[in-house]
């Protein structure tokens, strides 16, 4: 199984967002055409957009992000002024910086 590498936006904020069969995804499976829901982990700084989904609010960047809508990451990562590096799962339009 290969894992998405950690995205990278523009302004530092990075997370890992990934969906397969193991993950807190939907659909849940492996290389789905399209992932409504994703799992994000560990980003580096709180985030607002993403805190109601933690696993843990106690420590926001050391836990999970079950079952993230798709269009929650889209406004993430435009908010932090695109991708400069990484991955994201199939289906996921998004900014890339400038």
């Amino acid at each position: 199984m290969k894992l998405n590498e950690f995205i990278v936006c523009a302004d530092g904020f990075s997370m890992s967002v990934q969906a397969n069969g193991g993950a807190y995804c939907e659909p849940k499976i492996f290389d789905a055409e399209k992932y409504e829901a994703v799992e994000v982990g560990y980003p580096n700084d709180y985030e607002s957009l993403l805190a109601s989904y933690a696993e843990d609010e106690e420590n926001y960047t050391g836990t999970v992000y079950g079952y993230v809508p798709a269009q929650v990451i889209v406004d993430v990562i435009a908010k932090h002024g695109g991708i400069v590096t990484g991955d994201l799962p199939n289906g996921i339009p998004y900014l890339k910086a400038e």
